[in-house]
């Protein structure tokens, strides 16, 4: 069989790899405490169930517009209007079957062959993938713990050419947590203004934040119209498995993607999307909850990590996730990732999962009991030990 040359510029994702390995060493009889895979380990709250359930039983099992249930994306429109202080109407929305679906229709209507697009490194590997498979240039930008893991918007503006069409921003961000802060969503707007770029802001993780407030880019002057912003149930919702996410975007836009929805998947399920409206409207209590004990966890990772020697970790803002600088060890971020799984039942992932830019760290997601985070770090500081040059 011979692929189309296309294929060969498909990435993947390295989390699910490592699951892969992780899974068939328990099936050998090992323990492994699971830090690779980025999703809750909250239970989807009861009344978002309970609303999916009852939406079977109502025949919520037939097709649904392309771009979304209208009351869905009303509901949407309303939530990110109280929550960011936008103006968007259900117009501006299309559902789709999770968030990376977003990502892969804007670059599909918005980037050309050869045309340069600008995304985080370390950053989640599917922006570079789908860069990379539609023939546009990926060019990477740096994320450096030096600036608290926020990109730098003079380093921004230094990569950016007459090629340059598109910027993906992430806060909070995968893999790092790191928020980009007011001034620096300014500064990126009025470059994005100044040099006619689109922005895809990645925002999954806006309600998983720690200090201070999440804001988005599109309520700068002028980017309503050059800005998408993708969202979703899967992490604020812990609904990662009933497959559902949006973009908000101008509504020209909306109706293309609409299209790129009905010539790939048709729509979103219907049944699911009712349980995405009793998540958005129904009681909040179970995402405070979950919040409250993400933090206590990264306080658990970040302080037993600068405890370890020849590992450094700052403490993030948002996400689930941290990112120790583990340079000191004298080990490279992929050898001693597997080092982890294969000698000490950790799985993590190497930081070169997430671009160059991540070598020298790892990425730990601390969506697990406090008690496995203990435990993991025990079995970090014995690996690091035996690395540490003396």
């Amino acid at each position: 069989m011979k692929l189309a040359t296309r294929m060969q510029r498909l990435g993947t994702e390295t989390a699910f790899e490592v699951l892969v390995r992780a899974r068939a060493l328990e099936a050998q009889g090992r323990d492994v405490i699971h830090l690779e895979i980025g999703e809750p380990d909250f239970d989807t709250p009861g009344n978002v169930c309970d609303a999916g359930i009852t939406a079977i039983r109502d025949g919520w099992t037939h097709y649904g517009p392309a771009s979304g249930q209208p009351d869905l994306r009303q509901a949407i429109a309303g939530y990110l209007n109280r929550s960011r202080g936008t103006s968007y109407g259900p117009a501006n929305v299309v559902v789709t079957p999770g968030g990376k679906p977003i990502m892969f229709f804007l670059i599909l209507a918005l980037l050309e062959e050869g045309d340069d697009a600008i995304y985080p490194d370390p950053g989640f590997p599917i922006y570079r993938s789908m860069i990379d498979f539609v023939g546009a240039r990926a060019i990477p930008l740096p994320i450096r713990e030096e600036n608290d893991f926020r990109l730098d918007v003079e380093e921004l503006a230094s990569l950016i050419t007459l090629r340059t069409k598109f910027l993906i921003i992430n806060s909070p961000a995968n893999p790092t947590g790191g928020v980009l802060t007011y001034d620096d969503l300014e500064a990126i707007a009025k470059l994005a203004g100044q040099h006619d770029l689109f922005v895809l802001a990645d925002e999954i993780y806006s309600e998983i934040i720690y200090d201070g407030e999440h804001h988005s880019i599109s309520t700068f002057p002028g980017m309503k119209e050059r800005t998408a912003i993708l969202d979703g149930f899967s992490k604020t919702y812990a609904m990662t498995g009933w497959r559902l996410g949006y973009g908000v975007m101008p509504e020209e836009l909306a109706e293309h993607v609409s299209r790129l929805m009905v010539n790939s998947v048709s729509c979103t399920a219907s049944l699911v999307q009712r349980a995405g409206l009793e998540a958005l409207t129904g009681p909040q209590d179970a995402v405070r909850d979950m919040v409250a004990a993400f933090r206590r966890r990264r306080d658990l990772m970040v302080d037993g990590l600068n405890a370890i020697p020849g590992i450094s970790c700052l403490r993030p803002d948002g996400a689930f996730y941290v990112f120790p600088n583990i340079a000191e060890t004298g080990m490279a971020s992929k050898p001693f990732a597997d080092r982890l799984l294969d000698e000490f039942g950790v799985a993590a992932l190497s930081g070169t999962s997430f671009g160059e830019h991540g070598e020298g760290y790892l990425r730990l997601s601390y969506a697990n009991s406090e008690e496995n985070l203990a435990r993991a770090l025990e079995r970090i500081e014995a690996a690091a030990r035996q690395t540490v040059p003396a």
